[in-house]
């Protein structure tokens, strides 16, 4: 491995080629993953390798192979490289790159790889416009968030989104075991790494292989300075710890977590509930779940079992109080609770449809028998006249209407079929077919 020194204050800086660059690869044959789109045979894989590479957006998480994916493209075309990261790029920046287009190095064409275009605001990301539409240079950006909520529409039109996935264990195991030999031929030392050792390294990189390169590269350090060339399972959990956990409350993840922990609940899947519930408090993230879970208590368990609301709220209560790793405790009880519940949506439904007739302009003046009457002069008004008061009559009702006039006869709730709103419906029959 590469190693300079500088001097450095009092003591010696060493500066490093990280793993994860030493072994990048330059061959879409040698990249780890994304078979979906560098396989032989592909789209993408074809368009790339015709020449005439397009305007394009790589979305997915870090370490993917995002960065690695562009470069060989750029050394494969020919054309002329700048990078900008969004982090710290101007417009004066991407100015300039874009004038690069005008110089001896455009002649066989400008690709701009912008890392993180998430971080531009409008008008950084709008001064590219103009560029790529008349084809001067070639863009190609790169972003872990969704690119339809922090591309604007203008640019993201231009573009071609391609998605790129969270690397599996096998392909990660793969990058693992590139990386020790590697790492041994470079520096002539046989590092003595058995198989759960490695496997344990893959399975925590949750998807990301520079995770597991920098676990690695930590790892060979560690070994040095000890004078060892064994690596255990140990010296992993001490530099893989929560590695697995790819996860930051602003990104998609964050989101898909929740929907998939609302979506196994109202599925009626408890270990689905329990995995993602695990994931989401493992991160740290206590509020989220705890959200989510009140939500579900009446949008889909609801009126099927409407004490779960209340139960729901007392786990959430304890566990708010009791914060983490205790809070696990109730709010999986709330989980498996609501898992197992009979389901019903028929109130959340019924709310939806009054609400469209709200939103589409059914804002129909309150009947003057149902307004409010607390006040002196209502009943010159005509306030509250002709109201009947449902207690003063049979079983506590009375048929009246309550709609305003132009609603009358809408139906929005329908009794769904379980246990307790059927038992609703007959005790309502029997009351109303009385009358």
């Amino acid at each position: 491995m590469k190693i300079f020194t500088a001097v450095c204050g009092v003591g010696y800086l060493f500066m490093r080629t990280p793993l994860a660059q030493l072994i990048r690869p330059t061959s879409f044959d040698d990249v780890f993953g994304q078979r979906h789109l560098l396989g032989k045979g592909m789209v993408f894989r074809n368009i790339v390798e015709s020449g005439a590479i397009p305007n394009m957006i790589f979305f997915g998480p870090s370490g993917s192979g995002k960065t690695t994916v562009a470069s060989i493209i750029a050394h494969n075309c020919g054309m002329h490289m700048v990078k900008l990261n969004g982090t710290n790029a101007g417009t004066a920046d991407i100015k300039n790159a874009i004038a690069e287009a005008n110089t001896l190095n455009g002649t066989d064409g400008v690709l701009i790889y912008l890392d993180e275009i998430q971080y531009l605001n409008k008008k950084q990301q709008q001064s590219m416009l103009e560029c790529i539409e008349d084809g001067s240079v070639t863009l190609i950006s790169s972003t872990t968030e969704n690119p339809y909520f922090y591309v604007y529409n203008a640019l993201l039109s231009r573009c071609t989104v391609f998605e790129f996935k969270p690397l599996d264990y096998t392909d990660i195991r793969m990058a693992v075991d590139r990386a020790f030999s590697i790492l041994s031929a470079e520096s002539e030392t046989e590092y003595s790494v058995d198989d759960e050792t490695r496997d344990y390294l893959a399975k925590t990189a949750g998807g990301d292989v520079r995770k597991a390169l920098n676990a690695i590269d930590l790892l060979v350090l560690s070994a040095k300075a000890k004078g060892s060339e064994v690596i255990t399972i140990d010296d992993v959990k001490q530099v893989s710890s929560r590695s697995a956990t790819r996860y930051d409350r602003q990104d998609d993840v964050h989101y898909d977590l929740l929907s998939a922990l609302q979506k196994s609940v109202r599925g009626s899947d408890p270990d689905a509930a329990l995995y993602y519930l695990a994931r989401l408090l493992e991160a740290g993230d206590l509020i989220s779940p705890c959200r989510r879970l009140l939500v579900i208590a009446s949008e889909d368990v609801g009126l099927a079992y409407p004490m779960a609301a209340a139960i729901v709220k007392s786990c959430v209560d304890s566990a708010l109080q009791l914060g983490l790793p205790e809070a696990s405790v109730p709010l999986a009880e709330a989980a498996v609770l609501m898992a197992t519940a009979p389901k019903s949506n028929s109130s959340y439904a019924a709310y939806a449809l009054a609400l469209a007739d709200v939103k589409s302009g059914e804002a129909a003046d309150v009947p003057s028998y149902l307004r409010g009457t607390g006040y002196s002069g209502a009943a010159k008004l005509g306030r509250g006249i002709g109201y009947k008061y449902p207690h003063e009559f049979e079983n506590h009702w009375v048929e009246q209407d309550y709609l305003p006039e132009s609603l009358v006869g809408r139906k929005y709730y329908s009794f769904a079929e379980n246990k307790t709103e059927q038992a609703a419906k007959a005790y309502w029959d029997t009351i109303k077919g009385k009358k």
